[in-house]
């Protein structure tokens, strides 16, 4: 019973350190050998996955994946695209770092999550945006949605579409304007979707590319490019060459972008439009495989990403047919994001289970690995009843209880004792 108590208090000490590292130093005055206030011991909150990849390395991995569809946005949009990219990114990563030296807390530059947070709001926002937007949208990203929340893997909502969406509603005209620039030109036209939103169809899509007479030219202009949009949103070429080597290196699940692209292309069979085109018009693409694959924003089993893309792709859907806005995969994100806590919770893969047929009197002891009956599945923890429970044993030590395994031998070889 010491011992058990002994093991529950360290538990309970255990138990406070969640997303906190304790140092445990050596007894016998090694700290000669091994340094004094050298990190040892590692305590956080389970689930415990073990990984070589650091939060640096995948990171990394995004910005090569965004390069490509980065560098065609500078490409077609010129001198503009790249000073709100570059602007974007030096202001995420000034404004966290200034942030926490205000705070006194350790500096996060080298995990370059502003960076990619920086890169990623560039992308969504159209290239004629004015620098002093972009700069006070990537500073609203990184310290009112992530530092706010307590830094990099507690924030609640994405931090490049929260920072979108309050430049969106702050400056409609410049977030949403209903004339974009034109790819290599000084004029504007509308996009694809504006022209859907406003009546129109494909035809009138068609008239507004330059050289595109038919579906299939339109189609091929949309997977290539070269038309008007944000500036990393154009190209579904290139977006989806960033997914194969986020795929490749295993940064990203697939469940949650193939769940919300399925979901954009029923939910546009099902509203009377083109599923093909609603899947590359707008910014679901580039949604589905960058934003949706957050880590810490997005669920964590395997239900959950699909539950996830699911929603976020029927919300776009309905927003594009109904909405204010002609595209709707900000919002659909971020409503997704504030459900990802239930989904965790609701669909949240159980640890520690025992046998049916265990003692509880042995729980936690090496007696406890008791086999169980062939046919019967473990229960869980939770199901065992009050007065079996560790806890109520351990208030009455002087009257343990029978193991109904034992007694259940005792009984057959009494029987067979009589029968002698």
């Amino acid at each position: 019973m010491a011992d058990m108590d002994t093991k529950e208090q360290k538990a309970e000490q255990g138990s406070g350190a969640q997303g906190s590292a304790l140092q445990a130093k050596p007894a016998g005055g090694a700290d000669a050998a091994t340094g004094a206030g050298k990190k040892l011991l590692q305590l956080s909150s389970s689930p415990h996955i073990a990984t070589t990849a650091s939060a640096a390395t995948l990171m990394r991995n995004v910005l090569v994946a965004l390069a490509p569809a980065a560098i065609f946005g500078c490409v077609m949009f010129g001198l503009p695209a790249l000073l709100n990219i570059v602007v974007s990114i030096a202001s995420a990563m000034i404004g966290e770092a200034l942030f926490r030296r205000v705070l006194k807390q350790e500096r996060r530059v080298k995990d370059l999550s502003a960076a990619v947070t920086g890169l990623l709001l560039a992308l969504v926002i159209p290239p004629t945006t004015a620098l002093w937007m972009t700069a006070l949208g990537a500073i609203f990203a990184v310290v009112v949605v992530k530092e706010f929340f307590g830094g990099l893997g507690s924030n609640v909502f994405n931090p490049a579409l929260s920072a979108r969406a309050f430049l969106l509603m702050s400056f409609p005209a410049t977030l949403a304007p209903s004339e974009w620039s034109k790819p290599f030109d000084a004029t504007t036209a509308a996009t694809p979707l504006n022209i859907i939103k406003q009546g129109g169809g494909i035809d009138a899509v068609a008239s507004s590319f330059d050289g595109a007479a038919d579906y299939a030219a339109v189609i091929k202009t949309l997977f290539i490019g070269n038309r008007g949009g944000s500036t990393g949103e154009t190209s579904m070429l290139l977006i989806l060459a960033g997914a194969a080597y986020l795929l490749a290196t295993k940064t990203i699940d697939w469940r949650a972008p193939l769940a919300m692209i399925a979901a954009v292309a029923a939910g546009s069979l099902a509203l009377g439009r083109d599923p093909l085109f609603g899947v590359l018009s707008g910014g679901a693409l580039f949604g589905a495989v960058f934003m949706a694959t957050d880590y810490t924003t997005a669920p964590l089993t395997a239900k959950g990403k699909l539950l996830f893309g699911a929603g976020a792709g029927l919300i776009t859907v309905l927003i594009r047919k109904w909405g204010a806005f002609p595209e709707g995969v900000t919002y659909g994100l971020l409503i997704m994001n504030a459900f990802t806590p239930f989904l965790n919770k609701l669909l949240s893969r159980k640890y520690g289970y025992v046998s049916l047929f265990q003692n509880p009197l042995d729980f936690g002891t090496k007696s406890s690995k008791t086999r169980s009956k062939p046919g019967l599945s473990p229960k869980p923890m939770e199901a065992i009843p009050k007065a079996e429970s560790p806890a109520r044993v351990s208030e009455q030590p002087h009257a343990p209880q029978e193991n109904p395994l034992a007694s259940t031998q005792t009984g057959a070889s009494g029987a067979k004792e009589a029968k002698r």
